[in-house]
């Protein structure tokens, strides 16, 4: 079987889509998966915020195009890009074992960050924690591949970036710290692959099957009922984390927050359940009605 697999351009995009076709191979020798590459317009416009090009969905809606007109057989996307709702002819066929969901600081580690400090991020919610825990810091947007982000390291004093990224492209070493999720709440679906494919392809979705993973595909749907019920599909100052816990992985944990951008409120709230999509839209509720999240997230 031959899967052309859409996929962005960058080393960490192209990563992502032969870890995919290795998993395929592992489970079908017979697979060849053929590369699609997509250059988006939010890769090239590296002179626009991603919040002023429309927020999330800027970097998968022209990888999906690519499946719906017949250029390709499947999208491979990092889930943390990825609306909150999926499109109607498409569905997440995979979803791999997740990977490290921390977000890692580039230059220094939080203890070395004071008021005067310098930190680059794209993302409002890394912007928001950082500026909770370190009142007072300068913060400029970052934009483009790991590589180039690497890169501009050296011009501040340190930058956030995804731990998974830097693993995965053998940089792992360039982490100052690793946040752990108690300081740095990551993103819905932050180092969690998906693969979409089209709703009527049987085959290659019982193909997919195989690769897919029930605990990564329980907590990443967790948290992305989460984005769903915040009504946020554009870079806001909030997130979620799902994991599982019980004797026998009954019970999911969804962690998520809401902040104001300046990190001068920031609100957390856990919720336990079962259902973790329950779980996840409850946590969304309690921010947003009782907590007084709906007046931090409304725009100014």
């Amino acid at each position: 079987m031959l899967i052309r697999a859409a996929t962005r351009g960058s080393p960490l995009a192209l990563w992502q889509t032969e870890h995919v076709a290795a998993l395929l191979r592992g489970v079908d020798p017979s697979i060849e998966v053929e590369p699609v590459v997509v250059t988006t317009t939010a890769d090239r416009r590296l002179d626009v915020t991603i919040a002023e090009m429309g927020g999330k969905g800027v970097f998968v809606k022209e990888v999906q195009a690519a499946v719906l007109d017949g250029r390709a057989d499947i999208a491979v996307h990092s889930a943390k890009d990825m609306p909150s709702t999926t499109l109607d002819e498409l569905v997440i066929a995979a979803v791999p074992d997740r990977g490290d969901p921390r977000d890692a600081l580039v230059g220094c580690t939080l203890s070395e960050l004071g008021p005067d400090s310098h930190v680059a991020t794209g993302s409002a919610r890394r912007q928001s924690q950082l500026a909770h825990h370190r009142p007072g810091m300068r913060f400029s947007p970052l934009r483009g591949s790991i590589a180039t982000r690497l890169e501009k390291a050296a011009d501040f004093d340190a930058i956030v970036v995804a731990s998974a990224a830097l693993e995965r492209l053998g940089w792992s070493d360039r982490a100052s710290e690793v946040l752990d999720p108690d300081v740095m709440l990551p993103q819905v679906g932050q180092g969690t692959l998906a693969v979409e494919a089209r709703g009527d392809a049987r085959d290659l979705l019982d193909a997919l099957s195989d690769i897919d993973n029930a605990k990564s595909r329980r907590v990443l749907m967790a948290e992305r009922a989460f984005l769903a019920e915040l009504g946020g599909d554009c870079d806001l100052p909030a997130g979620a984390y799902a994991t599982i816990h019980g004797d026998d992985d009954e019970i999911v944990r969804v962690d998520a927050l809401v902040a104001s951008l300046d990190g001068s409120s920031l609100i957390r709230e856990r919720v336990e359940a079962r259902d973790g999509v329950a779980a996840a839209r409850s946590a969304a509720r309690r921010l947003l009605d009782d907590r007084g999240g709906a007046e931090l997230l409304a725009p100014r």
